[in-house]
């Protein structure tokens, strides 16, 4: 009998537990639903209110903006303002590839790419200071940025940009390995260091990309963290982040499963450090990070959510700069990216393709 009484126990005792089980899990889809419902009406009344002063931001944060929401929704009404910045491109690198054979203008425009970079803040100054020693990447690295927009648009043709394989070889006799490998340079300048490596690559003028990630994991292994300063903090999380965005084109496309794992791992075991030392445009791309490389349901992303959500302003229907500041168009970039990671897509879409040919 008590053999008996044990085993309906025993069983009462499984099928009560099987039942709490599915009551968890029911609960917790419920909390993912609610949750996601959150996040995607933030993301709303965010774009919602860009969408609204569109008209009024400057030129480049409407070609920024526009660009975004287009890989992130493949909606027909941002092309126009693609379409807009494709033209503005076009004229530009045309003016640029002329004067690649006019004596002394190579010269000139890099002086000029130094002596007129902003000097704001302390790390512009610091940063202008680093180009001052190296002045014709800091012209090359622009004239590369723009050939891969044209790449990225389709306009990197004979038709869109007759002769443009001239620049393409100009930028091939720049030492950038020197440039991207250097501890100095990447003590302030990691994330766009992280830039010009896929934009070389994407235009097939050099490979980069593993002495780059080699020089920043030399200059910044984990031992070092306790040593380093807050602005140095963020220059290696912001680093880190674009190599990621870099590989993905720009949000145009995912990245290799794995391919990441040694950024992704770090940022899920920092992460209390991330959300204390960083700010929102630097989160917020930690967050995008992992949603580029497939791992949504990784426990770090509903953490940067939160911490979106809470600094986001309702009132002011924007996520606000660290000082408290309201301005729509400094804050552009800070909120497109809270879009993206609040509402991010099932799917990427590419370009758009503005070319003719």
């Amino acid at each position: 009998m008590n053999t008996m009484v044990n085993s309906a126990l025993k069983s009462w005792v499984s099928r009560a537990g099987w039942l709490a089980l599915c009551l968890w899990l029911t609960g917790c889809a419920v909390d993912a639903q609610r949750d996601d419902a959150r996040y995607e009406a933030v993301a709303a009344e965010i774009r919602q209110h860009y969408e609204q002063i569109l008209p009024d931001l400057p030129v480049d944060d409407r070609r920024h903006y526009a660009q975004r929401l287009y890989r992130l929704t493949g909606e027909t009404r941002y092309l126009p303002l693609n379409r807009d910045y494709g033209d503005r491109l076009v004229t530009e690198l045309r003016e640029d590839i002329t004067g690649l054979d006019r004596p002394g203008t190579v010269a000139a425009r890099a002086k000029a790419s130094v002596t007129d970079y902003p000097e704001r803040t302390a790390k512009q100054r610091r940063r202008k200071k680093m180009l001052a020693e190296w002045p014709e990447v800091a012209y090359a690295k622009g004239l590369a940025f723009r050939l891969t927009q044209a790449s990225y648009h389709g306009l990197l043709n004979e038709t869109d940009l007759p002769e443009y394989r001239r620049g393409l070889r100009y930028l091939a006799r720049v030492d950038f390995r020197a440039f991207v490998t250097d501890p100095e340079v990447i003590e302030v300048y990691a994330a766009q260091v992280a830039n010009l490596v896929y934009y070389l690559h994407e235009l097939g003028v050099a490979d980069l990309r593993e002495a780059s990630i080699e020089a920043f994991r030399a200059h910044y292994p984990p031992e070092r963290d306790a040593t380093l300063s807050r602005a140095s903090y963020r220059n290696k999380i912001y680093g880190m982040t674009h190599f990621v965005i870099a590989a993905s084109d720009y949000y145009q496309r995912p990245v290799g499963p794995g391919e990441f794992d040694w950024i992704l791992d770090y940022f899920a075991g920092h992460l209390e450090r991330i959300l204390a030392e960083t700010k929102a445009d630097i989160y917020t791309e930690v967050g995008i990070s992992f949603l580029l490389a497939g791992r949504e349901t990784d426990p770090a992303v509903r953490r940067l959510r939160d911490a979106l959500l809470a600094a986001y302003d309702p009132e002011a229907r924007m996520v606000p700069a660290e000082d408290g500041g309201l301005d729509p168009a400094y804050g552009e970039h800070r909120n497109v990216l809270a879009i993206m990671l609040l509402d991010w897509p099932e799917r990427l879409y590419p370009g758009p393709d503005l070319g003719t040919h």
